[in-house]
């Protein structure tokens, strides 16, 4: 192949942006000093008859040639890759990068996805396919806004993590020099569209199908002439049925006639149902622009997409629903690996043979993905409250009929499936089948229910915090609920729950299978549930909840298998635990807490009623689980609706409260855990409080402001920390000297001995741990008083603030940023937060030594 340089090596600092590096004459662009050289030349030599577009922040993009009035973003993308210097990188780094940049930036949904991401530096160039990566960008809670260069963020490390496995088995990597002709012949034959028509229309594949219903509700939908969207909605119409009737066309003709909405050539026809002649009725339903949009819009793609992608798509209906919809439907695709894992501890459980010997019912069934593995489709029943997911199931068993080789489509029974709302419809509308299946006590007792049930509540988080409303149609406007609603006391509020009751009590003696949260099994507030809800735990696996699509949280989602012919009531359980690559990394005990009391009523024991008491601080407080642990926090102001005044009579226990909160990370495995009343032992370890309170001083959930009222929390002298005033309050200090008396005998909580109102306090005594922290504290103190204009009552919330200033969000709030451009700062800080990280682990083992959590 022959080289064309473009740019002039011999005198790089002609050429723009970049750093110079060393060179390295053993790689192809070795002596490149300039990163925009390195790019210029991958381009020219290996891209030259491609488009090379710069988007958003990405490196070095790909895109088909095209005429010069097509918008770049509805340009086929082929690559977008990161570029680097010289070649002592990783490459698999290098490719985190390049997603977390693209995530960062959210380029997906302004452009069409590429068919390749890669990376290169002067030696080699990788590639892996985007679809394999695809689901990343869809994680729940995952910060984005990292710089994606730095590698030693958490969220670099948790991205590699979660892609190593991909990048095992997937990533293509070529050396310039050595790989040079299969390179050339990889390109030629992967980059490459419209072959045979010479129109260069886009291709519709799994990648880019909802990237181009983002831009399809944005051209077209607001001319379609539907009277009442929320009418449709509500009977199960949405806008997405009316894309796949567009996509799923040819020559404006929709090819798959079992949707729910056809295209027939210039409107949209709805099926209404069926005549008392038993015809089919449909409604018409015209554009409003004489379709102008539409046929604009359509003739940049190709339709209908390959036919190996027909099955990706409408199995992934779900991406389209609406939240609203999803939540109240349940229209959550369960990953494929916990399908198949599932499937095995079914066959763990019941024997290898398990499909051939009981019945199966998916009750929510969505698109049927649940079904992808269970080969005896005569035993396998699908129903699914949604008619337009119904239509999809019979599409696939369509497409599975006529492709029985390639593994796609679905293996059941037209007969087996049928449109069914659980929580509503009585049983007299199943297949006759099933239903004698139900009515038949020896039948039933093979009957296995196995669904992932919608997670919908009625109460969510900002209902709870006041700034939001139940969501309404979710607990109460149902049959179930009407029923059995007393029955189950404040469990009625999840739906999953409501679908395990009407099994439990309709369906008796049967076997479930189901995904669901942990709250049936822990949950305090679903003690009444439990004791109707009777059955045997005989197999049970956790995996984190963001491994669904469209489910938001860090917290466990369970797979479970009960025996309802075995009338327990759940008290304890184990579950092996699966972390996002599908890798056992343990087993966790379930405990359900019944009868137990938990951390807050412990902690009311020491509020302090006396009005006239000196206030040194607000404890904020909520719930009795991890999963509240941004709530607990001290504070210079009663912000919230649990709070607690603390004073010197309930210091210790207010410190101990935070640290037992806090000490110990919350993750997503831990996040239902509940936290409890101790032991009585907590009063006779000093070495235990006093680490409570050095941890509690250097918390950065004390969030103490001078600025709101006197700062009684400096643990340091003024002397110690060369302040250039005297502090308003040494309370702390003179606290931790002994300085302090104990306001009477029965409140004097600090010494294992309790001692007389007459005699003489104690200095506190600290562990190593705890001195570590006080010492790297006293000097970032230091640091921050040789600063200009010191403020000497400055509180640890103070100095951070100082040194790292704030941002405005995009909602307007102000917040802390997360780093410094001191960098003496930023290394003191780095030095207390190591220490303060040690402190935590000494605590920990004394948490459940001492009752506050169970293991």
């Amino acid at each position: 192949m022959t080289k064309k340089n473009t740019t002039n090596a011999k005198n790089p600092s002609k050429a723009k942006g970049g750093k110079s590096i060393a060179t390295d004459t053993g790689a192809k662009y070795g002596t490149l000093r300039l990163e925009e050289d390195i790019k210029n030349n991958v381009h020219a030599d290996w891209f030259g008859a491609f488009d090379y577009k710069p988007v958003e922040k990405l490196d070095f993009c790909v895109f088909a040639k095209a005429d010069a009035d097509t918008p770049l973003e509805d340009r086929t993308s082929f690559l977008w890759a990161e570029s680097k210097l010289g070649t002592r990188h990783d490459i698999h780094e290098s490719l985190v990068q390049m997603i977390l940049t693209i995530g960062k930036a959210r380029a997906y949904t302004r452009y069409q996805p590429p068919k390749f991401i890669g990376a290169f530096d002067a030696q080699k160039m990788a590639f892996i396919p985007y679809h394999e990566v695809a689901d990343v960008f869809r994680m729940n809670d995952f910060n984005w806004n990292v710089t994606p260069s730095n590698h030693k963020t958490r969220e670099f490390r948790l991205l590699f993590d979660r892609v190593k496995d991909i990048f095992a088995s997937g990533t293509l990597i070529f050396d310039f020099l050595k790989d040079a002709k299969e390179l050339a012949q990889f390109i030629k034959s992967n980059f490459a569209i419209g072959k045979g028509d010479g129109l260069n229309l886009t291709q519709i594949d799994k990648n880019n199908f909802t990237h181009i219903y983002g831009k399809w509700r944005e051209a077209v939908l607001p001319t379609i002439e539907m009277p009442d969207w929320a009418v449709a909605k509500r009977s199960g119409i949405i806008d997405a049925d009316f894309f796949l009737a567009d996509i799923f066309s040819a020559d404006n003709e929709t090819v798959m006639n079992r949707l729910n909405v056809l295209l027939r050539n210039d409107h949209y026809q709805q099926s209404g149902g069926k005549s008392a002649l038993g015809l089919d009725l449909f409604t018409e339903i015209r554009f409003n622009d004489r379709q102008k949009a539409h046929r604009q819009f359509w003739s940049r793609y190709k339709r209908p997409p390959l036919e190996e992608y027909w099955d990706d798509i409408m199995n992934r209906r779900d991406l389209l629903v609406p939240q609203d919809i999803r939540e109240r439907k349940g229209s959550f695709f369960t990953p494929r690996r916990w399908v198949e894992l599932s499937q095995e501890y079914l066959a763990r459980e019941l024997g290898e043979n398990w499909q051939d010997e009981y019945y199966i019912w998916d009750c929510c069934a969505g698109t049927g993905n649940m079904e992808a593995g269970l080969l005896n489709k005569y035993c396998v029943w699908a129903s699914t409250i949604d008619q337009a997911d119904v239509d999809v199931m019979h599409e696939r068993i369509k497409y599975m009929d006529e492709n029985s080789t390639d593994g796609n489509g679905a293996n059941l029974l037209d007969s087996h499936v049928f449109q069914f709302d659980f929580l509503n419809d009585s049983f007299d509308k199943l297949p006759p089948d099933l239903r004698s299946i139900i009515d038949d006590p020896k039948k039933r007792s093979k009957l296995i229910i196995y669904i992932n049930p919608p997670y919908a509540e009625a109460a969510t988080k900002t209902t709870v915090t006041g700034t939001g409303k139940a969501k309404t149609g979710v607990a109460t406007e149902n049959m179930v609920a009407r029923k059995y609603g007393d029955r189950m006391d404040a469990a009625r509020n999840e739906l999953f729950a409501q679908f395990f009751m009407r099994i439990t009590v309709e369906i008796p003696g049967c076997i479930i299978g189901e995904f669901s949260k942990l709250k049936h099994v822990q949950a305090p507030n679903f003690a009444t549930f439990r004791n109707e809800f009777r059955g045997k735990l005989s197999q049970c696996f956790i995996v984190p909840a963001n491994t669904f699509d469209n489910v938001k949280g860090d917290f466990p989602i369970g797979f479970f298998v009960w025996r309802l012919n075995d009338a327990d009531v759940f008290t304890e359980g184990t579950a092996d635990v699966y972390d996002s690559d599908g890798q056992s990394i343990g087993i966790k005990t379930l405990t359900c807490y019944t009868g137990s009391e938990f951390i807050n009523k412990w902690y009311a024991r020491y509020y302090d009623r006396d009005r006239n008491a000196n206030v040194l601080a607000i404890m904020n407080t909520r719930g009795n689980d991890f999963q509240n642990f941004n709530y607990i926090r001290i504070s210079s102001t009663d912000n919230h609706n649990h709070t607690n005044p603390i004073t010197v009579r309930n210091l210790v226990p207010s410190c101990i409260y935070l640290a037992v909160r806090h000490c110990i990370e919350a993750t997503w495995l831990n996040d239902r855990d509940q936290f409890l009343c101790p032991s009585g032992q907590w009063h006779e370890d000093e070495m235990f409080q006093s680490d409570c309170m050095v941890y509690t001083f250097f918390s950065p959930f004390m969030v103490i402001k001078s600025a709101d009222g006197t700062n009684h929390w400096i643990p340091f002298t003024a002397a110690e920390v060369g302040a250039n005033d005297n502090f308003k309050s040494t309370f702390m200090s003179d606290f931790l000297a002994g300085k302090v008396e104990p306001p009477s005998e029965d409140d004097d909580l600090f010494s294992a001995a309790k001692r007389k109102k007459t005699a003489k306090p104690k200095p506190v005594k600290l562990s190593r741990e705890a001195k570590a922290v006080m010492a790297a504290g006293r000097e970032l103190w230091r640091y921050y008083h040789k600063q200009p204009k010191a403020n000497p009552n400055a509180s640890f919330y103070d100095i951070r603030l100082h040194f790292q200033g704030v941002r405005v969000t995009a909602s307007g709030k102000e917040m802390m940023n997360s780093d410094s451009p001191d960098a003496t700062y930023t290394k003191l800080l780095a030095k207390l937060r190591a220490a303060h990280k040690a402190l935590a682990k000494a605590i920990e083992p004394k948490v459940y030594e001492y009752g506050f959590l169970k293991r």
